[in-house]
């Protein structure tokens, strides 16, 4: 069997796929990027076999996997089908919900050019009610946990998911608006304890 390659792009979403690696123990190659002018280099996209020039980007043989969302190996999925469901609605709400709302915010502050003073200010602070909604989903979802992560005490695909999501939010401070989630933060922590995710970072150089 050919190995397994990430096209890994710095500063990205990529560490999700290498987390998830790491976690089901299955052996693979890095292919690194930087950005360049905050961009991935075209031949790192064409590289990659990715249609959209997105990453993470997987080649798997033959076969050219897109999208960190489509994480749901069964290792990583409770057998509870209650609890399944439940890790199913975080792989989807780290993107639909939480980045949806947050690039917004990070896009007016890159495109919005030679507005009124004020106007970027006004915007954002109208913006950031939804990220603190869903913020606070997080935090008291967090509340009710019976262990460390979302769904317990082990890692699941949700956690994988969510925590570039909302560790993203707080580094670029998108509609934190300087709140506090103190479970979100001891949850990122635990995250990033984790020994697949520690292998991860130092496999890729990860960093935001």
């Amino acid at each position: 069997m050919p190995p397994i390659t990430l096209y890994f792009l710095q500063a990205s979403r990529c560490i999700r796929t290498a987390w998830l690696l790491e976690e089901l123990g299955v052996d693979y190659d890095v292919k690194f990027s930087d950005r360049v002018n905050q961009k991935a280099p075209e031949e790192f996209k064409l590289a990659s076999g990715n249609p959209l020039g997105k990453f993470p980007t997987l080649q798997d043989g033959k076969l050219t996997i897109i999208e960190s969302g489509a994480i749901s190996d069964g290792k990583l999925m409770p057998t509870d089908p209650a609890q399944r469901i439940k890790v199913r609605q975080w792989v989807h709400a780290a993107e639909a919900t939480f980045a949806l709302h947050a690039l917004a915010i990070l896009y007016a502050r890159w495109h919005i050019k030679d507005a009124p003073e004020g106007t970027i200010e006004e915007a954002e602070k109208s913006m950031s009610a939804n990220v603190q909604n869903d913020l606070s989903w997080l935090e008291t979802e967090l509340s009710l946990s019976h262990g460390q992560f979302l769904c317990g005490d082990h890692v699941t695909a949700a956690d994988i998911m969510m925590h570039f999501s909302a560790m993203f939010i707080f580094a670029r401070e998108l509609g934190t608006q300087g709140k506090e989630y103190p479970n979100i933060k001891k949850w990122l922590k635990s995250c990033e304890d984790s020994p697949a995710y520690k292998r991860a970072v130092d496999k890729t150089g990860h960093k935001l």
